[in-house]
């Protein structure tokens, strides 16, 4: 059961009740979303004061909370609830803290101790984020103490995975271009091309090779995907166009939603198998977050198609498109829908990762993640 929780709360709340994911998403004047909560959560684990790893069940009934602050406003908890406070330290939302799994915060913001000791007692993630969406970071959460999986984390050296990654992506890639109903010329030979380029990556000798396809396929691909919009080229972080500057926000995202799920398991997310190591960068996450870019990639596309994308919507900074501050619940809002939509899968593709990495198992046994 679902009850409506209203008001203007510059918040965006989804929740999985059950097995069926619901994403129900209300604008109100201010640009807040309306929340929906299911009535008869506890999370076992965190009342417990354990730091248990998540079953799949457990998952289900955890929140994702994402807040967008306005200037003077604060984050703070109360009896055991997190609390969002105005400037006049009026109670603009609430969320008990035992449904949490983690709490995305954009823009400026007050913290308090109590907060932090909340975040770890009960086992959820704290990401402060720019606004513009860069992540500084990540409070409470993580386990350290999963010696054996960063043993054989670091003790990993081949090159299975990062092909068994990558073709996942380049597949992913191609169905998706293969779901549209008016192919052009252009299309049919990518979706060929890419079928070449998947079978490079497995014949592949070394990383940099497995690379090299990777990219070749992915400039194909993005050429004929955004096939209906003026598409100059796929730039990270430059931002030339809206399709970027929402690919980048919708990819961050992602990311920090696949980082706060590794760190339940205990993972060295800067020790990638793909992903080369770089200093403070988590190439782990940057590896495992690319099966699952496709789903930004049709939600931009799909956002487009149904005139949700608005020049007047942005800033332009130095040839740079920004999306305005008062504009971020709602495009943050579409471009989450993949993922809510998506979560269980990904929870369960990185369940089993874990799984089979502390089992020292061959990449073949590896998942995949594939829709139907």
């Amino acid at each position: 059961m679902i009850r409506k929780c209203s008001g203007n709360l510059p918040t965006l709340l989804w929740n999985l009740v059950g097995l069926n994911l619901q994403l129900l998403t209300s604008l109100t004047k201010k640009n807040a979303i309306t929340v929906f909560m299911s009535l008869h959560v506890i999370n076992r684990y965190a009342r417990q004061g354990r730091s248990n790893m998540l079953t799949t069940n457990d998952f289900k009934k955890k929140q994702l909370l994402f807040v967008s602050l306005n200037q003077g406003e604060k984050l703070s908890f109360s009896n055991d609830n997190i609390v969002i406070r105005d400037v006049n330290n009026k109670i603009k939302h609430q969320s008990t803290c035992y449904r949490l799994f983690a709490v995305f915060v954009i823009g400026n913001l007050s913290i308090t101790t109590g907060l932090i000791q909340r975040a770890r007692r009960f086992n959820f993630s704290i990401v402060l984020m720019t606004p513009t969406y860069r992540v500084y970071q990540i409070i409470g959460g993580p386990k350290e103490g999963n010696t054996v999986l960063r043993r054989n984390q670091y003790n990993y050296a081949g090159i299975e995975l990062a092909k068994q990654i990558t073709g996942n992506k380049i597949l992913n890639q191609q169905n998706l271009l293969k779901k549209n109903r008016k192919k052009t010329d252009s299309v049919h030979e990518a979706i060929s091309a890419l079928s070449i380029y998947i079978n490079g990556v497995e014949n592949a000798s070394s990383l940099e090779e497995i690379m090299g396809f990777e990219g070749s396929a992915s400039r194909i691909y993005f050429k004929n995907h955004f096939n209906n919009i003026d598409w100059k080229g796929r730039k990270p972080r430059v931002k030339h166009d809206m399709a970027n500057a929402l690919l980048d926000i919708g990819y961050t995202m992602l990311f920090n939603y696949i980082d706060a799920i590794l760190n339940i398991y205990g993972f060295d997310t800067y020790c990638g198998v793909m992903h080369k190591d770089f200093y403070m960068r988590k190439s782990l996450v940057c590896d495992l977050v690319e099966p699952f870019r496709y789903l930004i990639d049709d939600q931009v596309k799909k956002s487009f198609n149904l005139g949700q994308w608005k020049e007047k919507d942005f800033d332009i900074r130095n040839n740079c498109y920004i999306l305005q501050w008062k504009n971020n619940a709602e495009y943050v809002s579409i471009l989450m829908q993949p993922i809510m939509e998506k979560r269980d899968d990904i929870f369960l593709y990185l369940q089993s990762y874990y799984r089979a990495f502390m089992k020292n198992l061959p990449a073949e046994q590896f998942p995949v993640f594939q829709e139907i």
